[in-house]
Parts: C-alpha cells; structure tokens; sequence
C-alpha cells in the first residue's frame, strides 16, 4: 500500500507542475511557435483560421500567466503568439514554393554550418567563466585561429597541419589573456578587448603583407566532409542533413558532450567549478587555482581558434580581413542564454545558426533589404539575452581576480 501511495506522489506532483503559470506561459509560447510552423512546409495550411486560434490559444495562455504574477514569460507568451499569428499570415501570402525553397533540408545544413564556429568558442568561453575568469577575447582567438590556421594549411598543404596551427594560435592568445588576468590581476573586460585589437591589428597587418592584394592562395586545403553510408544518406530528411557533414561539425558535437562530462562528472571538473565558485576554499584543500585558471584559459582559446579555423578552411576557403565578424561576442551570449552549460550553449548557437540562415535564404525570397536581414541573428542575441539574463547565475567568483594568501 506504502508503494503505491509513493509511486502516486510523483505523479501528482509532476501534474501538478503542469499546472502551474510558468508551465502554462511555456505552453503559450510554444503554441506561439506552432502558429508559425502551421503555415510552412510540411504542412504549409492555408486557412488563416488554424494559425490564428493557435496564436490566440497562446496568448490566452500568457495572460492567464501574466494575472498569476508569471510577468516576464507570460509577456513572452503574449508577444511570441502575437508575431506568430502575423508571421503566418504574412505565409500564407507568399507563393508555396518560395517556402519550400525558404524553410527546407537546406536550412537544418545552414543551421549546422552557422552554429559550428559559435559553438566552438561557446564551449571554450564555457570553461574559463567556469573558472572563474571572463574571456572578452574570443572574438579575437577566432580571428587569430582563422588566419594561422590557413596560413599553417596553406603553407604546409595539410588541412590537420592547419588546425594544428589555429589551435597553437589560439592557446598562445589564451596564455596572453591568462597572464594579465590571472597572474597581473588587471581588469579582464579590458584585456579582453585588448586581445580583440591586437588580433585585429596584427591577423591584417599579416594578411596584407604575406598575401597582399591577391589574397591567401586558392588551392588552400580545405577541412573535408565526412560521408557516411549510403543507406544512411536515402533516409528522407535525415540523410541530406548528416549524411555529408564537415568533420569539425561532428567534432564540435563530440566536444560537447565531452564537456558536459568533464565540467560535471569528473574530479577535475569538480576543480574547475569550485575555483569559479568559492577560489578561496578551493585553494585550502589543495587546488591550485593559478593553474586551473591558465588552463581553462588557454583550453578556451584553443576551442575558440578551431572555430576560426573551420570559418576559413572548413566552409570557406580564404581569410578576409575581420573575418570573424562577431561571432566571438554571440558565442560569448550563448554562454549566458545556455547558463553556462555545454547542452545550453550549444542549443543557443543552433538558435543563432538558425537565424544567420533563415536569414541568408530570405534575402533571395523575401522582398526586404538584406542589410537588415543581415542583422536578425544580432537582434535575436538582444531579444533572447533580455528575456533570459535575468534568471541566468554566473559563477560567484567570475570576473574577480585572485590574490594567493
């Protein structure tokens, strides 16, 4: 009897929860979400109806949150709802193959593609905010892996050789944004953007002079694609999706996975967040903070730079002046909207990827400027970070230099 009132309790609670406002503005949002992805492919419905009672099921369920005191993601579910009834509708207008071209297996591969290189910084920024420092530099790191590692490939005609040379690349800026913050204790926002300009200014002074106006080589090797069976490639959806992707995208979801069991499941993991929590008492039992801290920093530079490395030989094949484009400062968004941990900062890069294609597919469909199509991915970092920052908690000692007693 004891039994079966124990297994009842959870189930009680877990219906219980689905009650409450949060979980109801949850719904709302998704159904907000739904509203839209009615009116594309493969539904594609073209009863303006269905989106818009969705959409208002939605909304309705915000303000049901929102009179409960659930006012941040109540409003979300109010406005989420609202922009999916019009983005519908403004669907529904456009002719169905337009949407097939627009929202199709193409997209899922650019979202992949756009979300690699942030998604190798974000692990990397992971780490060392993890322990405790702030890493404003990854902007530059990406630069500094771009340029190095295609000019380690292209002098060496080896694309392994190349990536070997972003990661050295990145770690020898890491070492250099370790030894003011951790070891001279100066302030790590402005040696952050002081790594930032020094990579600018240096990956185009090298550029120039190296290459000069005809740019880096055109027979430069490129990071190959990793094709699998051909059973895996018939399958409908999934095989144009995964059957031919760059190794780095694979390696990139390794790396995620492994970050999550090294930061949560292991010792060293262990290490690593006590010294980003609480450096003092970590240091009394034995941890050298000094160490895990250049460490981390220089583990962060090296993910960093293999993403430069994969904008430049991976997808592309030549280095431009500022390639990098600020990647660095999105993946350094992702860290916060995923709450510094690898799951949520990789599913936050996917979120940006997604944006950065939808947006490249718009600009030949939709009839709006594609300067400001260009910009979508940047106000998606604005939207998400003011609707998520607020209930994201850093590491306690993040930003704080250490004094060894």
């Amino acid at each position: 009897m004891a039994t079966v009132e124990t297994a009842e309790r959870p189930l009680a609670e877990r219906l219980r929860r689905l009650t409450e406002p949060r979980s109801i503005a949850v719904l709302g949002i998704a159904l907000g979400l739904l509203a839209f992805w009615l009116a594309l492919p493969p539904w594609t419905i073209r009863a303006a109806g269905v989106p818009i009672a969705v959409g208002l099921l939605g909304a309705f369920a915000g303000l049901w949150a929102l009179m409960r005191d659930q006012r941040k993601l109540g409003i979300w579910a109010i406005a989420v709802s609202g922009l999916g009834i019009a983005a519908a509708l403004w669907a529904q207008g456009r002719d169905e193959s337009s949407l097939q071209t627009v929202v199709s297996v193409g997209l899922v591969t650019a979202t992949l593609r756009f979300a690699t290189p942030l998604a190798f910084a974000a692990i990397g920024g992971i780490f060392n905010e993890r322990a405790g420092v702030v890493n404003i530099g990854l902007e530059g790191m990406l630069l500094a892996g771009a340029f190095f590692g295609i000019y380690a490939a292209a002098e060496t005609g080896s694309w392994v050789l190349g990536i070997l040379g972003a990661m050295v690349a990145g770690g020898f800026f890491g070492l250099i944004h370790a030894f003011f913050t951790i070891t001279m204790r100066a302030d790590q926002i402005v040696i952050g953007f002081a790594i930032n300009f020094l990579a600018l200014g240096l990956t185009g002074y090298l550029f120039r002079s190296i290459y000069g106006p005809q740019g880096t080589p055109s027979d430069v090797p490129r990071i190959p694609n990793l094709t699998l069976p051909e059973f895996i490639r018939d399958i409908p959806f999934v095989g144009p999706v995964i059957g031919s992707l760059s190794i780095m995208t694979w390696l990139i979801i390794v790396i995620v996975v492994l970050a999550w069991v090294v930061i949560f499941k292991t010792p060293i993991g262990l290490r690593l967040r006590s010294v980003g929590e609480h450096p003092r008492a970590a240091e009394t039992v034995g941890i050298s903070v000094y160490k895990i801290r250049y460490g981390a920093v220089i583990l962060s530079g090296m993910l960093a730079a293999l993403g430069g490395a994969y904008i430049s030989f991976g997808f592309g094949g030549s280095f431009n002046e500022n390639m990098s484009g600020g990647r660095g400062f999105i993946a350094l968004a992702a860290v916060i909207l995923g709450k510094w941990h690898p799951v949520g900062a990789f599913g936050a890069c996917l979120l940006f990827g997604f944006a950065s294609g939808l947006a490249q597919r718009l600009q030949g469909e939709a009839d709006i400027s594609a300067n400001l199509l260009s910009t979508l991915p940047y106000v998606l970092v604005l939207i998400a970070l003011v609707g998520v920052i607020g209930r994201s908690r850093p590491p306690a000692a993040v930003g704080r230099p250490y004094v060894k007693q």
